[in-house]
């Protein structure tokens, strides 16, 4: 077929060029991103008297039975038309004929693909967002059901000092908040309108880019044609957003898989979010934390793979930035298929409390409050904090925990320990002792639960 642009050429492209050169195989899902911007732009064009206005509506009652026939999968695109902008006008034109043909006036593809994936991308940032808010609901909700669930915390991956679930749990919502905020702030720079920026001049046409802004729904237009179809900051800074969400599953679920081994049994997986080895028939494998912590380096892949792209090219536009949608979309799937999973996987998880506890009990995890203990009593705690050393090498050695010590053993490293030592080292007054806003007592925690849960029904 004759191409849209080909008036200057004498010869038909390479067979092997049009498929290299072609983007409808992944483009083609911003067909009604496309149609839409193309209705907007339809009517600014009657609206100025840029082109007649029979024309204007006929180009957008033809265009909205096209985005119709294609949700209906009515239609077939052409790889010979190269992406889903001229397969759109090709099917317009053949369905309304010569007024078809008016519908680019006063746009060049370049500000076209611009819009398109501004408005794609922001489309799928609200249906993120919305899994980040279902995702932290599950955390908030297995958290309420927690608040006296005692384990050990850890630093270095050593048992370091009791706290609770729920205060782990909600450790997670305050990263995933943050993300929320992060993809709220990233779809502010998102929402630029480049319309009207033409192939990088701009156009003498007498275009109404505040007419084309509002109908779009966008919240600024872009201030330099160059800058509005040359950069991909914007999917650059998703793709920075989406990879530290998955890094923040990933890390949970490094930890899932950690607990749900038979060293920690902490946790046991639904079945449903289970498999099993085709060859040792005891095996209940975590895949679906293994997957999400694997996915996290494809979508790590892409950032690096957009910025590459990215850093070598001249003002305005070049055909490497074609290579931007393949990497943003499939960081977008990716980042859309892990949350949903991830959420139900927490969800149906069995949490095995008494393990937990033990493994608070075990790896001295109350030393600390028993070095506070003897401050409180007036021992400095440097010096505090060798006498709990020397108590804990002594627990050691005996296969013993702190709590399992004699009064008058424990009174040998300190004459100013009393029977009051049992209460303060226990795993309770350890977790509820720590009555400071961010700590894990019970009732620092359900307030953190409360204004969680006010923050996600604003």
């Amino acid at each position: 077929m004759a191409k849209l642009w080909g008036g200057r050429f004498q010869k038909n492209t390479d067979k092997k060029v049009d498929d290299f050169n072609s983007s409808i195989r992944f483009d083609k899902r911003m067909y009604k991103q496309d149609i839409e911007g193309s209705i907007a732009h339809a009517k600014m064009l009657g609206k100025q008297n840029i082109i007649p206005n029979e024309d204007s509506l006929k180009i957008v009652k033809g265009l909205k039975e096209l985005l119709v026939e294609i949700e209906e999968e009515k239609v077939v695109f052409d790889i010979d038309a190269e992406d889903i902008h001229m397969n759109v006008e090709k099917l317009l034109t053949e369905k309304i004929g010569e007024a078809g043909k008016r519908l680019h006036t006063g746009r060049s593809r370049n500000d076209q693909v611009a819009l398109d994936i501004r408005m794609y991308l922001l489309d799928e940032t609200v249906e993120i967002a919305e899994m980040l808010k279902h995702l932290m609901s599950v955390l908030v909700d297995i958290a309420k059901d927690n608040t006296k669930t005692i384990m050990p915390g850890y630093t270095h991956l050593q048992k370091a000092q009791p706290i609770t679930f729920a205060h782990h749990l909600m450790a997670y919502f305050e990263m995933f908040k943050r993300d929320l905020s992060r993809l709220s702030d990233c779809r502010k720079r998102m929402s630029v309108m480049p319309l009207g920026s033409g192939a990088l001049a701009g156009t003498t046409y007498p275009l109404d880019r505040e007419f084309v802004k509002n109908e779009l729904g966008f919240d600024e237009i872009t201030q330099n044609s160059l800058d509005g179809v040359s950069d991909r900051d914007f999917a650059i800074e998703l793709a920075n957003v989406l990879s530290i969400i998955m890094m923040h599953m990933s890390r949970f679920c490094e930890e899932l898989i950690l607990w749900s081994s038979h060293e920690f049994s902490f946790v046991e997986m639904d079945d449903a979010f289970s498999t099993g080895s085709s060859i040792m028939p005891q095996k209940k494998n975590p895949d679906v934390a293994e997957l999400i912590r694997g996915k996290t380096g494809r979508v790590y892949g892409h950032l690096m793979g957009l910025l590459t792209t990215m850093k070598g090219i001249p003002l305005a536009y070049n055909k490497d930035m074609q290579e931007d949608k393949e990497p943003i979309f499939d960081a977008v799937d990716t980042v859309k298929l892990c949350l949903p999973v991830f959420g139900d996987m927490i969800a149906t998880m069995k949490i095995n409390k008494d393990v937990m506890l033990k493994g608070a009990k075990g790896g001295f995890t109350n030393a600390t409050d028993l070095a506070d203990y003897l401050v409180k009593k007036g021992m400095p705690f440097r010096e505090a904090h060798g006498v709990s050393g020397r108590m804990v090498y002594r627990c050691i050695e005996k296969g013993i925990s702190l709590d399992e010590l004699s009064l008058e053993e424990m009174k040998e490293f300190s004459d100013i320990i009393e029977e009051d030592i049992y209460k303060a080292i226990s795993m309770k007054t350890c977790v509820d002792g720590r009555n400071i806003i961010g700590g894990p007592a019970e009732e620092m925690v359900l307030k953190a639960i409360k204004n969680a849960e006010k923050f996600l029904n604003n």
